[in-house]
């Protein structure tokens, strides 16, 4: 999964961070409220953990903004806030979990699966000419085709149907599908542009075609005849 750990206790965020990576989920951390309203603006993730107390804005105040923004990502509220009058006023703000501090790590990851489920189980297809991007399956589809993407194609295919004839930099789509520490070569875009367009000849897709934008990025449009 791709996560976004919204904590600002360091030794806390530092040992989530290394567990959940030791586990293959991709990992990005903020320690401050503002940080995470701009990040999750910026990035598509699986799943957010959202600490209660933040040293700016408390985690409540930046899930209601999520909300009210449309952000609809599932929030696993962390805290050592216990009582049930906390617990419902984080859930009526948009959480989807609560897990109260100190927990179990098989716990959390236990609740971050299902929350990863739900939410792909509920993501909407994305169809751009003959195409659909298939969420629950991970999958391009064209008529009776279908061509299964690894975890890095879909998370760009993601990109480019959630956003169809528009032009997405190199850096927007460096940063949401291999997050903002990334440190390899940024031409794994255009690697993965061109796994892309290899499955796009596969399902015959001739409507549809990922163009580079000059000094820009990429384009996913439909081809009119």
């Amino acid at each position: 999964m791709k996560l976004l750990l919204v904590e600002d206790e360091a030794q806390m965020a530092r040992l989530l961070q290394r567990g959940l990576s030791e586990e293959g989920h991709q990992v990005d951390v903020c320690a401050r409220g503002e940080d995470a309203l701009s990040q999750a603006a910026d990035v598509s993730y699986d799943v957010i953990l959202l600490d209660w107390s933040l040293p700016d804005l408390d985690g409540v105040s930046v899930l209601r903004q999520w909300r009210e923004d449309g952000l609809s990502t599932p929030v696993l509220m962390l805290t050592a806030r216990g009582s049930t009058g906390e617990k419902v006023t984080g859930l009526r703000a948009g959480a989807d979990d609560y897990l109260v501090k100190p927990f179990d790590f098989d716990e959390l990851l236990a609740r971050l699966e299902a929350l990863s489920r739900r939410g792909a189980g509920s993501a909407p297809t994305a169809q751009v000419g003959s195409v659909v991007l298939d969420s629950k399956k991970r999958s391009l589809v064209r008529g009776s085709l279908e061509v299964t993407l690894t975890a890095r194609e879909f998370a760009l295919a993601n990109e480019l149907w959630s956003h169809g004839g528009d032009v997405l930099s190199r850096s927007r789509l460096l940063s949401s599908v291999w997050g903002t520490d990334f440190d390899g070569l940024p031409n794994v875009v255009d690697v993965y542009v061109g796994y892309l367009r290899t499955k796009l000849t596969e399902l015959g897709a001739t409507d549809v075609e990922i163009t580079a934008v000059r000094g820009i990025g990429y384009r996913l449009k439909k081809v009119t005849p």
